[in-house]
């Protein structure tokens, strides 16, 4: 496991920073409450990049607040999504690509959204592989409104088990509490991960690989996408 500095010193290296700015660039998205979009990012970068390192490491960097954003769903619902500024969601894929080999070796099996080399097609595969054994009694679990709901305190809780650097932590929990911007009226955000964030798929799963360990300590053959999950049991044959 790395110590602080070296996990620290990870992220902030030029080869992860420019393979954030890469992946920044590639997923494009809409603009934050500073109204600068991902062409623009590069030009900030090359004149400002010295100085957001300085200030992680003198744990004084302030990510700005969300900006809140609601699209409908399928159900007649609207799913809430905050979308930060781009240099935040640099910031963020920064430490996502640092923490992801730290959380992929302890992450379930039977665990498919949001991770490296994993799919929704490979979650309904193996439930039909499941269905084929004889595994007919389905428990479709939904965690309503999940990830407005995280708690935030657990959640650094479970991520201090395991990343070893406060300067970390630290952001982490900062990105957690930076606010929500609704029109021009700034709203506190004491729970939750906004959905929009490029940390919060990931965080999404250190959450809910507890959920994961108890269902398999518990014997069930279970599929999870997301906050999607699937448990199932064999018929039982009189």
């Amino acid at each position: 496991m790395k110590t602080d500095n070296e996990l620290l010193e990870q992220m902030l290296s030029h080869t992860n920073l420019k393979q954030a700015y890469v992946q920044v660039k590639r997923n494009k998205g809409a603009c934050g409450i500073d109204g600068m979009d991902v062409y623009q990012l590069k030009g900030y970068l090359d004149e400002h990049l010295d100085e957001i390192k300085t200030s992680i490491l003198n744990r004084t960097y302030r990510p700005q607040p969300v900006r809140r954003v609601e699209i409908p769903k399928a159900d007649g619902g609207t799913r809430n999504l905050g979308v930060p500024t781009v240099i935040d969601r640099f910031i963020q894929q920064a430490i996502a690509q640092v923490l992801t080999p730290i959380y992929e070796p302890l992450f379930s099996d039977n665990s498919y959204g949001f991770r490296p080399n994993r799919c929704c097609e490979m979650a309904v595969i193996k439930a039909l592989e499941y269905l084929n054994e004889g595994y007919q009694w389905v428990v479709d679990i939904d965690l309503e409104k999940f990830f407005d709901n995280i708690n935030h305190d657990k959640l650094i809780t479970l991520v201090m088990k395991d990343v070893k650097s406060g300067e970390i932590v630290s952001l982490i929990r900062k990105f957690l509490v930076s606010g929500i911007m609704i029109d021009d009226e700034y709203k506190e955000s004491v729970v939750g991960a906004q959905q929009g964030g490029n940390l919060s798929p990931l965080l999404s799963n250190v959450v809910l690989n507890e959920l994961d360990k108890e269902m398999e300590a518990r014997g069930l053959h279970y599929t999870r996408y997301a906050d999607d999950c699937a448990p199932r049991r064999r018929v039982q044959v009189a």
